[in-house]
């Protein structure tokens, strides 16, 4: 099951549990952190929220042409990203020791930062592959060349991945999942409305154009185009559908390797695994429909037509590190069909993400040593901690579950494993060879590196310290398998946390984020997994039947909301984020009145301190977004977008409607008899 993230973009938590007076906070000073200039007070409260408290922003607020959104937590990467900028130019200049993380580091950032040099190279990098494709005489040398190629962490075909065993969380075990496409998900293949088919219409010209600048001509590009995409269409057709994919018992499908080689001989699942190094007797095929048409598609799809799926899946995927040409045409399709965006990012920024994408632990540890203060860890955990004895009281008084599944759902609680700021065991790259004139050399020993330290994971115990995101990121998750909670160093900023405000401004940013975070653990998807990761049904059945039935009327609410035109928000695809989103407000609440300042009723800058916890909610989630990015969200993210994040969960929180004093004929004022209640 993948983890699941506070936001899927990455532009898209730090606190103590002291009131305000007990941190010395002034209310002068903690004024600042309520922006009235951005509300609009001709917006009620309770016909639009997110309106009321980031009106007069929305109305002025602009999108860089670089970028395809805009709000708090762009504002935060944008810091985030100077000060890996300033680490970057610093380390870049001087370097360090010969294999020092800074010597690492700094000549990555500096090989691809020589823009010459990539251009000069256009497209010659991949030429040892492209020799490899050209001489691909059948479906077992095809699949040879994908060995070859998942040996160098690039997949195409089959989509490997190592992790722990969803029945058996100690162990980890080769996961297989659906992929081959170039179109973000399957359904983009089949509708046909005139958004997805601009979009396919961009696509087919950008296979066009890769092939065009590998030297054909106009007609034989159209000609491998329609040959790779009907290819594709076809691979798309077995694939499960997003929601489908929400459900982790049907995506666990554990079969003897001996078995898929019966059943899928062309795959040949031994010889397979024989070429990459890697030693199982069982793998878990996530998606079987799409490996059995594979199988069925090495048999009956031309040996050329595979020659230039590889071909183009090479250059697209290499596009990004490649000369001008190839960076623009790749820009075409996925930057401005797919989201929007009118410009390209600076050079820079693509290579500082590069950085993050490739040696992210070495970049990490020069972050935390600079921006990271040592204390923020313990504050953090001292929040969390205190958030678990709201969520454990919010369970004790639960009157829809019965006490047995009440004491394991604390025990799965207490049982978190907290993660915060970045890893007490970092990443070894030092077998990662780097030199500041070789960048796409550099890029392919970090690759074969990263793959090689996946499959030393195979077959042995899961390492718990291991972290899925780096240090900088702006975002945090949950990990069902782990049962763990992660907070890195890059979220915990402004305006999620900052030590100078009060309880209010804390509690309704960073204390939402960790409620969010620990309501996964127990949400559609989350609930599926006991305390020690694995996939076992923990519920009484009465109780299940109950969760269930509670888990529908979430979707039925967001299905109502119309975010473009008569584009809805899919309320199956984001049930556990809806979900995580009113458990998070609701235990963050309860553990802000657990302070001092909470159970206070003194006013700051006109607000009570319940109205500013709700209002720091509500102008954390501030966001402007491409048309274009929304409608490629809507499709593929099982987030809903911000709006609804803070109106939909606030229609669910009682606390609110006395806050703000909601009444019936309010918009956002829902019945109690028709109010989401589950955590």
């Amino acid at each position: 099951m993948q983890k699941r993230c506070l936001t899927t973009l990455i532009i898209l938590i730090l606190v103590g549990i002291y009131s305000c007076k007990e941190s010395g906070v002034s209310n002068e000073s903690a004024n600042k952190f309520i922006e009235s200039v951005n509300m609009d007070s001709s917006v009620r409260p309770g016909d639009n929220f997110y309106m009321y408290v980031n009106g007069k922003w929305m109305k002025t607020a602009q999108i860089p042409p670089t970028e395809v959104e805009v709000g708090a937590g762009y504002e935060l990467f944008e810091r985030t990203k100077q000060h890996l900028k300033a680490i970057l130019d610093s380390v870049s200049k001087t370097g360090g020791q010969s294999d020092s993380i800074g010597q690492r580091v700094g000549d990555l950032y500096a090989s691809g930062m020589d823009s010459d040099a990539v251009e000069r190279a256009g497209y010659t990098p991949l030429q040892p592959w492209l020799r490899q494709i050209d001489s691909l005489t059948d479906s077992r040398s095809v699949m040879r060349f994908e060995a070859t190629r998942q040996k160098e962490n690039q997949s195409y075909l089959l989509a490997l991945s190592v992790g722990a065993d969803q029945k058996n969380s100690k162990i980890n075990i080769a996961n297989f999942g659906q992929t081959g496409l170039g179109l973000p998900d399957r359904d983009y293949y089949f509708k046909s409305d005139s958004a997805t088919l601009a979009v396919q219409k961009a696509y087919k010209k950008y296979i066009r154009k890769i092939f065009m600048l590998a030297g054909d001509d106009s007609l034989k590009a159209s000609r491998k185009c329609d040959a790779i995409y009907g290819l594709e269409k076809e691979m798309a057709g077995s694939h499960r559908t997003n929601v489908e994919l929400r459900d982790p018992q049907s995506n666990y499908n554990k079969k003897a390797v001996a078995e898929l080689d019966k059943k899928m001989p062309l795959i040949g699942w031994s010889i397979f695994l024989q070429g990459i190094g890697a030693k199982a007797d069982s793998l878990n095929i996530s998606q079987p429909a799409y490996y059995i048409k594979l199988n069925n598609l090495l048999k009956s799809v031309p040996i050329e037509t595979w020659k230039n799926y590889y071909r183009f899946h090479l250059m697209d995927g290499a596009a990004p590190y490649l000369s001008t040409a190839f960076v623009n045409a790749q820009f075409e399709y996925s930057g401005k069909a797919l989201y929007g965006q009118q410009q390209i990012k600076p050079r820079w920024e693509r290579m500082y993400a590069t950085v993050d994408n490739y040696l992210g632990d070495d970049l990490g540890r020069l972050y935390v040593q600079k921006y990271f203060p040592e204390d923020a860890k313990k504050r953090m955990l001292e929040l969390i901690s205190n958030l678990q004895t709201a969520f454990a009281t919010r369970i004790d008084r639960l009157d829809w579950m019965s006490d047995s599944t009440k004491r394991k759902a604390k025990d799965k609680l207490t049982f978190f494993l907290k993660k915060v700021g970045y890893p007490d065991k970092w990443r070894d790259y030092s077998l990662v060879k780097i030199n500041r004139n070789t960048f796409f050399d550099n890029l392919v020993s970090s690759s074969r590196n990263e793959f090689q330290y996946q499959l030393g994971k195979l077959g042995k115990l899961v390492d718990r310290t291991e972290w899925g995101m780096t240090p900088p990121t702006i975002n945090a998750y949950y990990n069902p398998t782990f049962n763990e909670i992660v907070f890195p160093a890059g979220i915990l900023q402004d305006p999620f946390f900052d030590p100078e405000a009060d309880d209010a401004i804390n509690y309704g940013g960073i204390g939402m984020v960790i409620g969010h975070e620990m309501t996964h653990g127990f949400d559609d998807q989350g609930a599926q997994y006991d305390k020690e990761g694995n996939l076992r049904n923990w519920w009484a059945e009465r109780d299940s039947s109950q969760f269930v039935a509670k888990s529908k009327m979430v979707i039925s609410l967001y299905n109502q909301f119309t975010v473009l035109d008569t584009v809805h928000i899919n309320g199956a695809l984001t049930t556990g984020e809806n979900m995580a989103d009113i458990g998070g407000v609701l235990i963050a609440y309860d553990a802000f009145k657990l302070t001092k300042e909470g159970q206070d009723s003194t006013k700051i800058d006109g607000f009570t301190p319940d109205q500013r916890f709700f209002i720091s909610f509500g102008q954390s989630w501030r966001d402007k977004t491409k048309d274009n990015t929304m409608r490629t969200l809507i499709n593929t993210d099982p987030h809903s977008p911000p709006i609804y994040r803070v109106n939909g969960t606030l229609m669910n929180c009682p606390a609110f409607y006395t806050a703000f004093n909601l009444q019936p004929g309010d918009k956002m004022y829902l019945p109690d008899s028709a109010r989401i209640k589950i955590w």
